[in-house]
């Protein structure tokens, strides 16, 4: 099961991306969240599950280990 970023608590800190091993994650473009950040995204069809970016990640609660439906807004691109 891929990890998953919760758009809306995500800081767009970018750590993740530098993690990831298999370039899963990218920042989203143009858009912002609810507090106002722009926001990182899983693809899930490219996540291998790794938690490389839970562990890198600085913003408490921002990734999570396991799917979460509707947590994560759609990539923009």
């Amino acid at each position: 099961m891929p990890h998953c970023i919760n758009s809306d608590i995500c800081e767009g800190k970018g750590d993740c991306i530098l993690a990831c091993p298999v370039d899963a994650i990218t920042l989203v473009d143009g858009e912002k969240n609810a507090k106002g950040t722009r926001w990182s995204f899983v693809d899930p069809d490219i996540c291998i599950d790794c938690g490389a970016c839970l562990a890198a990640c600085p913003v408490n609660g921002a990734i999570s280990d396991s799917w979460i439906e509707g947590a994560q807004k759609k990539n923009s691109k």
